[in-house]
């Protein structure tokens, strides 16, 4: 990927999607590899590194600014920012995809926490890209998001019921956001913080799997 350090698995099977795998602060390419195969055994698998660096080169998807302000989260984000680097992803996975012979495969943009975050916009700024998004622990980070027409896209936004960070609330505002604009949105609430439990993956595994069926008949709605 133009611009990023990337893994590439190819798919197992035949029509089988491409998971576009994206770590939380301080992950990297690696991070979610087995959390992409619990999800779809057969799925390829692109997971790129976070191009933003914080503090001693954690990786992020797109920076965080400090507000000085007590609190569990004491950040905000550049809408901007936020945009420039979501479109950069969008060209990169394009570019790899078809490099490899897979631009026609669904690609499903999987994310925990920061990585969630850029997978709940990434549809917002292209909406032709994304098939679904399985996003752990997003939370909204756009003041005014994009308008899109997301009438074919299926979401699964999860939380843990103790997150200080990805609150329910949160979560909600992040699916309505997309609801809003036309996308089958799910949200699921598990036992835990700020964290992917097997509880989590499981549900998502679950929805994913329902999701991959209807999208093969198209008679069925999505989950």
């Amino acid at each position: 990927m133009r611009g990023f350090t990337a893994v590439l698995e190819a798919p197992r099977s035949e029509g089988a999607p491409v998971l576009l795998l994206l770590h939380g602060t301080g992950g990297d390419e690696q991070s979610l590899l087995p959390l992409g195969r619990a999800l779809a055994g057969d799925a390829g698998l692109l997971a790129p590194r976070g191009p933003v660096t914080e503090g001693d080169g954690v990786p992020r998807f797109f920076t965080r600014i400090p507000t000085g302000e007590p609190g569990p989260y004491p950040f905000t984000f550049d809408d901007a920012e936020i945009a420039d680097r979501g479109r950069e992803l969008a060209e990169a996975a394009r570019e790899r995809l078809a490099e490899e012979g897979l631009a026609d495969r669904p690609l499903i943009a999987v994310g925990f926490s920061n990585g969630a975050n850029m997978a709940t916009v990434l549809p917002l700024l292209e909406p032709e890209l994304l098939r679904a998004v399985v996003a752990f622990a997003p939370m909204p980070v756009m003041t005014a998001p994009p308008e899109a027409s997301l009438a074919t896209l299926g979401a699964w936004l999860g939380t843990g019921r103790h997150d200080p960070i990805a609150t329910p609330e949160g979560v909600e505002a992040v699916a309505r956001t997309l609801a809003d604009r036309g996308a089958a949105c799910a949200v699921a609430r598990y036992e835990g913080g700020h964290e992917v439990t097997r509880e989590a993956a499981d549900a998502a595994a679950g929805w994913l799997g329902t999701l991959r069926a209807a999208t093969a008949d198209p008679g069925k709605p999505l989950p």
